[in-house]
């Protein structure tokens, strides 16, 4: 602030209890299925029932004759633009392509919407979707990356050869080849991750309808992007901008499926606009296993090299993320291998690399990023190698990375990304003394001498958070997603209500934002109201994802309440007769630094603001209001964990047990440390989902086989342990809280020390597993080997 420095904090580092609780705990939240509007409809989808193939017949003749149908809508009815995702790369590194949002004539995944339509409640709809008749001419299906790429198949897009959408090639050090061929040690990780479902808590689902005094077409919907949604509704509708309007209210999880702009709210959207009248879409269940944004699907054939004491040489790596059938919006297909092509080195000091990444097309249900974006992976081979070498070299696992983990910042990898200060080293060695003073290591060597399978993992890693604009325009999006902006509005009774562009979907923006906006203004947290999630009320943001909403919406907050700091104190200090260098904010005043006896309230203030502006200090404007933005122009914060994991193997199940889950983060500035450490539990149970449980699976002709939760599995409270977490601090220097993410880290960090504990445990065995999940068959398997 010019005129007054930032009050000390009050509020931020503190565990203020979650303001959002009393309201959703109680029944009071606002979900979109509770949106009910005069003669609203509802409406579901006429979905392909093959993975692959054209469309020779659609049959919609007989769904407006079933008693209460009020229409339906197929592509050729609703003339829709296409959603299209684009990077500003040549066609040999990405090939764009279009989504439609109905399809009318080629069919590329199970679950496709083909037509909508539209009756008077949600159980006429159905019988409405019973009365279409759809045919196919079916052609092989595209089921794996190496099926995709094999020479002869089908092409999933015309266009996309070898059904490669990204191919390329970030990183190759010169010589590398050599370093190969010299190192004393290589060693190689073939590693397969499995497909799946954020699972949200809360399907997707919207309500649209048409204002004809506005003029507007009003969309409530479950996003944690609405500008995003928008903006491609408009395009997709042919409507200026300004007449849609994207309403968010309370959202019960997106996990990054909802960081997407999907073709059934726009459908929704279309028929709404079309009839006049409102109509409602909630995603069922088996919808939202089968047909909605799936995740993960990765393939990683890794090699490292070493020296004689266990220092890294040399990273060769080649990424092929099966995509599914199309790219998403606005991140395109090639999120994943760009994200694993960058950032793969992590906190590790290697000084050569090489990485290819790919992503192919499949005739299974598209992908949009879920929480971690392919570091859950590269972390999970990258860990793996340094447990190879450590067995190669004789050396202790933990040992092998003390030797290897970056220790002086900045530190510019050999991925041309600087790294800001960090505790990698701290946090390893905290987790690993935990773990041995808990005796952990003592209790092994005992069960093991009594028969009994235990093992103990780690994973070392860094989250990369705060992407600004350059971070992003390093992918070469065409959207690049970076700042966010926003406005602190002070009223008559000296209240404040602060908007922001980011979304919250469970992280607790109403809190922690009014945490950084009551410490900047020095008034109690009660006072503050938080308003997200309205493209009319939000100038403009691009949501919550990749851990950027206290690192930059919260910055862009933070600026926009000192902004208004600076206004209060220049009118005050007007009001007393003093100088603007001579007054200071606190406690819902400002008062003179050189005589606390003077003070004016900022309900005085605001008295003269608003309604009595000729006393108002000449050159400035009436009103208490601030509008502030906020973006990173480097490489963004990195934050930092260990995990650290002991397991028991069970023989006669092959189930896996988690003894002792532990983890050390570093993520600067906690602005709210309970709500930190529920992020941290959160993240880690979806990680060990993805380590243990979790797996979408279809058959050779592309159907889906897990259609409800009897064949995909979920963990519950049984399968996730206790989870001790410890806290380090290392405060970032370019965000305005010292804030870095805390969103994901607990999910990249599970699978590697799940994994690492579960080869720990069968090393006597001889068989080492790579693959998540790890299922019970290749556990009881290894162990069998094992007695052989």
């Amino acid at each position: 602030m010019n005129s007054a420095e930032v009050p000390p904090p009050k509020f931020v580092g503190t565990s203020v209890a979650r303001r959002e609780d009393p309201r959703l705990l109680t029944g009071r939240g606002r979900f979109v299925d509770d949106i009910v509007l005069p003669g609203m409809l509802h409406a579901q989808f006429v979905r392909s029932t093959v993975a692959a193939g054209t469309v020779t017949a659609l049959d919609v003749t007989g769904v407006t004759d079933v008693d209460g149908v009020h229409a339906v809508f197929t592509a050729a009815d609703l003339d829709l633009k296409p959603i299209r995702a684009e990077l500003s790369r040549p066609l040999s590194e990405f090939v764009p392509t279009d989504m439609p949002v109905l399809s009318s004539d080629v069919v590329r995944y199970v679950g496709e919407p083909l037509a909508v339509v539209v009756a008077d409640d949600a159980y006429t709809v159905e019988d409405g979707l019973e009365a279409a008749r759809v045919a196919y001419s079916t052609v092989t299906a595209i089921t794996s990356a190496d099926q995709a790429m094999s020479d002869g198949v089908p092409l999933v897009h015309e266009g996309v050869p070898n059904n490669t959408v990204v191919d390329v090639q970030m990183f190759a050090t010169e010589g590398i080849d050599e370093i190969f061929d010299d190192a004393h040690t290589v060693v190689t990780v073939q590693s397969r991750t499995g497909r799946q479902n954020a699972l949200p808590l809360e399907t997707r689902g919207c309500v649209a309808h048409w204002d004809d005094r506005d003029e507007q077409l009003i969309i409530y919907i479950c996003t944690q992007v609405p500008h995003q949604v928008r903006t491609v509704t408009a395009l997709s509708l042919g409507l200026d901008e300004r007449q849609v309007r994207v309403v968010v209210p309370d959202m019960g999880g997106g996990f990054g499926q909802k960081c997407v702009v999907g073709r059934e709210e726009i459908a929704v959207a279309a028929a709404a606009f079309r009839l006049r009248r409102p109509v409602k879409w909630i995603e069922d269940r088996k919808d939202a296993l089968t047909a909605s944004f799936l995740a993960r699907e990765q393939q990683y054939d890794v090699r490292a090299a070493f020296d004689s004491e266990g220092h890294i040489l040399g990273l060769d790596a080649d990424v092929i993320c099966d995509m599914g059938a199309y790219s998403c919006y606005p991140f395109t297909a090639g999120i994943e291998p760009l994200m694993a092509s960058a950032e793969m080195p992590g906190v590790y000091q290697v000084p050569a690399y090489r990485v290819r990444g790919r992503s192919i097309f499949s005739n299974k249900t598209p992908t949009a990023p879920y929480r971690g974006v392919s570091r859950p992976q590269y972390v999970m081979v990258m860990e793996r190698l340094f447990e190879r070498a450590a067995r190669e070299l004789s050396l202790d696992a933990v040992e092998i990375r003390r030797r290897n983990v970056i220790t002086a910042f900045p530190y510019t990898g050999v991925n041309n990304i600087t790294y800001d200060p960090g505790s990698y080293l701290e946090a390893l060695n905290l987790c690993e003394k935990t773990l041995r003073d808990e005796g952990w290591y003592d209790f092994k060597e005992r069960a093991i001498a009594d028969g009994r399978h235990i093992g103990i993992g780690y994973s070392c890693f860094s989250e990369r958070t705060g992407y600004g604009s350059s971070a992003f325009a390093a992918r070469k999006m065409n959207v690049v997603p970076g700042f966010d902006i926003s406005e602190v509005k002070m009223d008559t009774s000296g209240t404040v209500v602060a908007t922001t562009g980011t979304m919250s979907h469970g992280q607790s923006h109403e809190t922690t934002m009014a945490q950084i906006v009551a410490d900047r203004l020095g008034i109690e947290v009660e006072q503050v109201k938080i308003v997200q999630g309205d493209t009319d009320r939000i100038t403009y943001g691009f949501g919550s994802f990749a851990s950027r909403s206290i690192t930059i919406g919260g910055s862009a907050v933070a600026v926009a309440s000192n902004k208004l700091g600076d206004k209060l104190c220049e009118i005050a200090a007007h009001m007393m007769e003093t100088r603007d260098d001579n007054v200071e904010l606190g406690s819902g005043l400002v008062r003179q630094r050189d005589d606390h006896s003077k003070y004016v309230t900022y309900k005085d203030i605001a008295d003269v603001a608003y309604l009595k502006a000729q006393l108002m200090p000449k050159g400035v404007e009436p009103g208490l209001s601030a509008t502030a933005s906020f973006d990173v122009f480097n490489d963004g914060t990195f934050s930092n964990a260990t995990h650290g994991v002991v397991v028991e193997l069970h023989e006669g199940t092959g189930k896996v047990e988690i003894l002792r889950y532990f983890c050390v983060e570093d993520c600067g500035v906690a602005i709210n440390p309970k709500i930190v450490e529920g992020q941290c539990r959160g993240g880690i149970a979806q990680g060990i989902a993805g380590a243990l449980f979790e797996h979408v699976a279809y058959d050779e002709n592309g159907n889906p086989l897990c259609a409800s939760f009897i064949d995909y599995k979920v963990p519950t409270a049984s399968e996730i342990p206790d989870i001790g977490i410890a806290h380090l601090e290392t405060p970032c220097l370019f965000t305005e809280s010292g804030a870095k993410g805390a969103g994901e880290g607990g999910t990249i960090g599970a699978p590697a020390a799940v994994l690492n504990a579960v080869n720990d445990g069968l090393r006597p065995s001889g068989i080492e597993l790579n693959n998540t999940p790890i299922t019970p068959v290749a556990v009881q398997a290894a162990l069998a080997k094992g007695h052989a």
